[in-house]
């Protein structure tokens, strides 16, 4: 059973397996009828093109306008109130949990979604990159459990993976890895603790799609406070990571999204436009991430 599970995991990851461009992302969530239109009125391409190109250009929000954001690497997290989930502790009002109080936040907020049995779960794991997302930007189709904590590792995702593991999810999204390298873990150690995670979440969920997304670039104009650690990872070292990220998961049979293209400027850097500090992202960021969410989950997930 589990050979032959393993063999269709593989089959299909690797049929699915498509790079992203910025253009055709947002070309593919176009109705069906623009795309007709755009077909027979060149005027209306240029325009439209135009118009992305205007807005990707737009100046990133002021400082007052973006999220606060922790430092990556630190346990203790000025946390925001949780994301894709009912429960009664969404206030507005912000606290000061250390990592273990996340634990327990994460363990509360995973059995509410046990009991109410949301159709069509998709859970969000990783660090302060993933448990930042807005809620109001995550695809609406879905319902979204996010296992996020500041500060985590790959080391430390494989350890409380059991925090939703009664949840049944129908897709589980995993991007984790750059606080490891904050820290000088070697690249072994993150693939081998990628290998694991894949293993133990499809071990717990069989029926689920796991999706393992890349790691993404930094800024190396970066403002964050802890600009001298990022700076020493280079992002060709996240790009070949990247890779072996891919050959990972076509071994494990499951899928693999990379977003680095949407998010790197020609030299390979992190667009200032979508980020914060050059390493947290903006609400523009965000937005780039939520569309290509759609996208893949419409020209792939959905195809099974």
């Amino acid at each position: 059973m589990f050979v032959r599970r393993m063999r269709e995991r593989q089959l299909r990851s690797v049929a699915h397996f498509f790079k992203f461009s910025p253009l055709l992302l947002r070309l593919k969530l176009l109705p069906t009828w623009v795309l007709v239109s755009l077909a027979t009125n060149a005027f209306l391409l240029l325009t439209l093109l135009m118009s992305m190109w205007r807005q990707a250009d737009q100046p990133q929000a002021s400082e007052s306008e973006q999220v606060p954001y922790t430092a990556a690497g630190e346990l203790a997290t000025s946390a925001p109130p949780p994301f894709g989930t009912a429960t009664s502790t969404q206030s507005g009002e912000r606290h000061q949990l250390t990592y273990e109080q996340w634990l327990d936040q994460l363990r509360q907020e995973a059995n509410a979604i046990v009991e109410q049995q949301p159709e069509r779960l998709t859970v969000l794991v990783g660090d302060s990159i993933s448990l930042w997302f807005p809620n109001e930007l995550l695809p609406p189709e879905r319902f979204w459990l996010n296992q996020g904590i500041s500060g985590e590792t790959s080391h430390g995702l494989l350890k409380r993976l059991d925090l939703f593991e009664k949840t049944k999810p129908e897709t589980i999204f995993v991007m984790i890895g750059i606080n490891d390298l904050l820290r000088g873990t070697s690249d072994q150690e993150i693939l081998d603790n990628q290998r694991q995670i894949i293993r133990d979440l499809d071990a717990a969920h069989p029926q689920a799609q796991i999706v393992v997304q890349s790691i993404l670039p930094h800024a190396k104009q970066a403002t964050w406070e802890g600009r001298e650690r990022l700076l020493e990872v280079s992002n060709q070292r996240i790009q070949d990571l990247n890779k072996q990220l891919e050959t990972l998961a076509r071994q494990e049979g499951v899928y693999f999204l990379d977003l680095y293209p949407l998010f790197a400027n020609p030299d390979g850097d992190l667009r200032p436009e979508l980020s914060t500090d050059g390493l947290h992202l903006s609400t523009q960021g965000y937005q780039t991430w939520s569309i290509a969410l759609q996208v893949y989950s419409r020209e792939v997930l959905n195809v099974d």
